[in-house]
């Protein structure tokens, strides 16, 4: 569980020396606490045989931010924990959700979204 206080710094030093905007960190906030409750609902659905969430959907949740609160749940609800497949995409979209916070927050984001 390392990784979520090792964001929290990462995600400090990025706003303290490139003035993240606040609306992020809702972001990140809001994501993560809808992704915490996707992930429950749907451990709740696995144990009653019901519905389940896709995982493409709870792997877009964390790919747009929500992946604290899907670390969380995986390791409080034990949920979707141990399947190596499952786990190898989610930290694919860890890497690919910090890689872009990253470039958007560097000073140099205007020219990277004019490349675009």
């Amino acid at each position: 569980m390392f990784v979520i206080p090792a964001f929290i710094v990462l995600f400090g030093v990025v706003a303290v020396l490139w003035r993240t905007p606040m609306w992020v960190v809702w972001l990140y906030l809001g994501a993560s606490v809808v992704t915490f409750l996707a992930y429950a609902l749907d451990k709740s659905a696995a144990v009653r045989q019901a519905w389940r969430t896709k995982e493409s959907t709870l792997h877009l949740l964390a790919l747009v931010g929500g992946w604290p609160g899907a670390l969380l749940a995986q390791q409080v609800l034990r949920h979707k924990s141990t399947k190596q497949e499952f786990r190898q995409v989610f930290w694919g979209t860890v890497t690919l959700n910090l890689v872009a916070l990253l470039l958007l927050a560097t000073p140099a984001r205007t020219l990277l979204l004019r490349a675009l």
